[in-house]
Formats: C-alpha cells, structure tokens, sequence
C-alpha cells in the first residue's frame, strides 16, 4: 500500500528546521519527501491522506521499563505517586481505604515519596504492622530503589532475618538482626514484590497492551525498556499476531553476576533486544547515590534517616562492575549503566575504559542512565571514550527546589541533569522518564532542558540550557541513534520507517511554556494510524 501524506511537516533531517510538505509512505517506509504536487505526479496510484496539525518524527523513549509500568500504573496496584497524591494525609488515608477494603488480601502500592508528600511517618515494619495487621502490605518507593513491607507481606514473600542479602542489595535490619521492613535495590525488591508480580501474571494480557497504547497516545512510537522480563516475550508474539502492537520495543537484559550470555542479534524492526542494563548506585531520594560530596543536613534529609554528612555508596564496587560486565563487552551488546552520582560516574567510565581498551571495542556506544550530578569534566570524558548520555531532566520539573534546598545545594543541586553540558561536550544526548517514575511527558522534557525551571517556577542556579533544535533531537533522532535504530527510526527520510504524529503546535517555533503543553492528535507506526 502506497499512501501520500500532506500537510505542515518537520522531518528534522537535514535540520530541524527543515519543513517539507508531503512524504510518501509504501508498506510501513517512507520512500519519499518532496512538495505536494511532485510527489502527487510520481506516484499518482497512491491513496491521499491530508494531515491536520504539525507533523513531526514519532517520539522516542529511550529509558522505559513498560513491563514493570503497566503493573504499576494499573488498577492492581494503589497509586500513591506525588503527581496523583500531593500530600502525605492522602496518601495514608488511600493506604487505610486499601487495607479495609483488601478482603484480607495483600496490598500493593506505588509512589511513596516523603520529599513531595512532606509529613509522612518512618514507613518501619513496626508502623506498617500497626497500620495493616496481618494484610501483607507492600509500599514502593517511587524512585523503585526502595520498598517497605510488613511482617504479614515478609511472611508472603518467604523473607525473614536468615534472607541473605543479593549482591548489590540489601534488607534493613536493626541492631539484633532482625528486618526493619525496608528492602534496597533491585535484587532485594524483586524479592519482595515477588507475589505482586505473580499476582499480576493473568492481566498482562489486559494491562500491558493498555499500558502501550497509552505510550502511543501521548506520541511514544519506540519505547525501551530497561529491564525487560523475557517471560513477556510471548505476550508480545501474541499482540504482534492480533495486529495489537502499538509501539516497537527495544529491550535491555537486566545484567547479573554470572549472567548467559548469547551473541546479539540484528533483524526484526518491531521487538528486539539491544543491550544489557547494569546498575552503579541508587536513587538521590533514598540517600543511596556515591557522590564525592555530602548531603545536606536539613529536615528533609534527617527524615529520610540521614545522619549529618551523610554520603552515599556504590551499589557495587568497580571490580564488581567490571566482573558484571565484561562477559557481555566481549559478546558485543551495549552496556546501559544506571548512575547518579560523580563518584559512580567516574567509577562507571573506568570499567567503561577498561573494556573498552580489552576488546578494541569502537562503536560500542556504552550509555550512563540518569545522570543526574554529572559535570561537564566528566561529559568530555564520555565523549571522548565514545560513551552517550540519557538524562533524566524531569528530576528538575518535580524536585529540582527538593535538589537545591533540601539535599545538595546550588552548587551540585543547581546542576543537576546539565543537558546543556552534555551536548557542548558533543554527545548525541537524550532524555527519559524512566517508566512510572514520572508521567511520560517528552514535550515537558523537551521545555525543561531548555528553561531548568520546575513546575513552580524556580530556575534553577547552575547547570545550562539545551536549545530547541537539541532538545527536539533528544527524544527523535538522538534516541534512535542510542538505540542502535538510527537505520530505521528517529527522523521522516527516505528508508527511514513511517512513524510519525501530529501534533496541535509547531515544535521548533512555540515557546517553551507552549511546547511542554503539546498535544498530540495522532500516532502512526509504519505508516498506520494507531492512535
């Protein structure tokens, strides 16, 4: 099927500024860009679709985890997340609401955070056991580095004091030993949601397809997702089969110590995997990120437990990292490592180095995930190791005054997710919202690079600006690069596959306030609308 495509349209290639008026799309790829009436005599078989709103490149998400999200954001889980629950009397009242209305089965949730929600409790064992009794009662934090858990819902996942804790996780514990009903890092919140994941096993095939269609709708035609479950694999076969696939997917195996290790594989356009995940310290909003630089001592901090001067740790040591790793360097797939802090980061692009000096690797593009205290020293650094970015700027809509009053000050604080930084050293830099972190919004991050100012209006004191060009490249052609799709996705070009949206505004020209309001009117994957 041969379709022509008319209307206002940024193809970003070979600038985003460019603007063509028609393109033609024959079974899924776009065979060509031209003015209307050219394309019209060269192909005059074709069926004529005129398109009402500005088109541009699909959106590209390039740190997702759409497996774990539609779990999260469906009608199994209590959804406490500070963008749904502002204050922390809401979230306990939805936490009591929940337990009395459970039936005695356990409960889940999501979003707790007490940096937005200011006022919540220590969420101890002791204080869950007194708020659910023997209703197991799991909370997430909403960074999903943490989880608290009470003696019923420890009970359920088979963890008691004898639990050994994985490597590069851990279980709290009090002074005799016994579990303090917090669990950190992925190893040991896998362990803890276990039943919660078992649970959610019969509804995938209602919530994942309802999860993706939403990525669609909001202008997401390729999505990753950085800890893929293979055990989904055949779900997606099943979508694929019914015509039911929205978006492509590109996935990264959760790395681990002793991890199989196949050969990449090139080929199917639609799901594939790209690389392995591998993780170097934790999240800002639990204390656990190695920076060379302390906390403050404020209230907020001291709630979060934090002694004066605290800093935080690796999650594992460089040998660790590299011992990781290396099995999967030397079978050619791209490391995607997660990193907060410029001590993780600078161990991070030692063991980057190491392997790649080991295997001569060349166009390995290793990335570092987050981001979030990176200076522009260490920028050059990756650039010049050949190593990309994928920045979580939202951080700066939802806490940049929290990173600046509360827990680093301006100096590091105020910097913090320097997208300006990252393409002055030259990196083909991309932005993210990390699945159910925050609300996926590409066009918000697109305008927050650009203005480092917060949903309340605070600009933040350090870091720098993106330009609208730059930014528009992050979730396009950037992401795509980054995902090892630039041969099939990320711009509107000639052999290039149609994946496109309309939108209500023009990006490159709107101002920044207008482009993070951007609606999206329709999604096309291959030249089909499926939204």
């Amino acid at each position: 099927m041969t379709t022509v495509f008319t209307g206002r349209i940024r193809p970003l290639v070979p600038s985003a500024d460019a603007e063509v008026e028609a393109m033609v799309v024959h079974d899924g790829t776009i065979v060509a860009v031209g003015t209307t009436d050219d394309l019209l005599r060269r192909f005059p078989d074709a069926e004529t679709t005129a398109l009402d709103g500005w088109v541009m490149p699909g959106l590209i998400e390039p740190h997702g985890h759409p497996g774990f999200s539609a779990i999260l954001l469906s009608d199994l889980v209590v959804d406490l997340r500070p963008v749904v629950i502002p204050e922390a009397e809401g979230v306990l009242a939805a936490l009591r609401a929940a337990v009395a209305d459970a039936g005695g089965e356990a409960v889940f949730a999501n979003g707790w955070d007490a940096l937005l929600q200011r006022g919540l409790p220590d969420p101890d064992i002791r204080f869950l056991d007194e708020l659910a009794g023997n209703v197991p009662l799991v909370v997430i934090h909403n960074s999903g580095h943490s989880v608290y858990f009470n003696t019923a819902a420890a009970l359920a996942a088979g963890i008691d004091r004898e639990t050994p804790d994985p490597v590069g996780a851990s279980f709290g514990r009090d002074a005799a030993g016994e579990l303090t009903g917090v669990a950190l890092e992925a190893a040991a919140v896998e362990q803890v949601v276990a039943p919660m994941l078992a649970k959610a096993q019969e509804h995938l095939p209602r919530i994942l397809p309802a999860h993706l269609h939403d990525l669609a709708s909001r202008g997401i035609t390729t999505v990753s997702d950085l800890s893929w479950n293979p055990d989904l694999n055949p779900l997606i076969d099943a979508l694929r089969a019914q015509g039911a696939m929205p978006v492509r997917l590109r996935w990264y195996e959760m790395s681990r110590p002793g991890g199989v290790v196949a050969p990449p594989s090139d080929g199917d356009p639609v799901f594939r995997q790209t690389g392995v995940k591998t993780w170097s310290d934790g999240s800002p909003w639990v204390g656990n990120i190695a920076t060379s630089f302390p906390y403050l001592d404020t209230p907020a901090t001291r709630s979060l437990g934090l002694e004066p001067h605290h800093i935080g740790h690796a999650n594992y040591t460089a040998e660790q990292l590299r011992a990781i790793a290396e099995p999967y360097a030397a079978a050619g797939w791209q490391l995607a490592c997660h990193v907060h802090g410029d001590l993780a980061i600078d161990a991070t692009l030692d063991v980057y180095e190491q392997l790649i000096r080991q295997h001569g690797l060349t166009d390995h593009r290793f990335r570092l995930e987050h981001c979030g205290a990176m200076t522009p020293v260490q920028f050059e650094r990756a650039a010049a190791l050949g190593v990309t970015v994928s920045l979580f700027v939202d951080h700066i809509t939802y806490w940049g005054e929290v990173l600046v009053d509360d827990l680093f000050g301006p100096e590091h604080g105020g910097a913090w997710a320097d997208a300006g930084a990252a393409f002055a050293a030259g990196h083909r830099a991309t932005f993210h919202n990390d699945g159910w972190v925050t609300p996926n919004e590409p066009f918000r991050n697109m305008a927050v690079a650009e203005t480092r100012t917060t949903r309340n209006g605070y600009r933040m004191p350090g870091g720098t600006a993106a330009t609208r060009e730059q930014a528009l490249l992050a979730h396009t052609t950037n992401a795509a690069w980054q995902l090892l799709s630039e041969h099939e996705v990320g711009a509107l070009a000639p052999g290039l596959l149609g994946d496109f949206i309309v939108v209500d505004r023009d990006p490159l020209t709107v101002s920044a306030e207008d482009l993070a309001a951007t609606r999206v009117m329709a999604t096309y994957v291959g030249g089909v609308r499926v939204v």
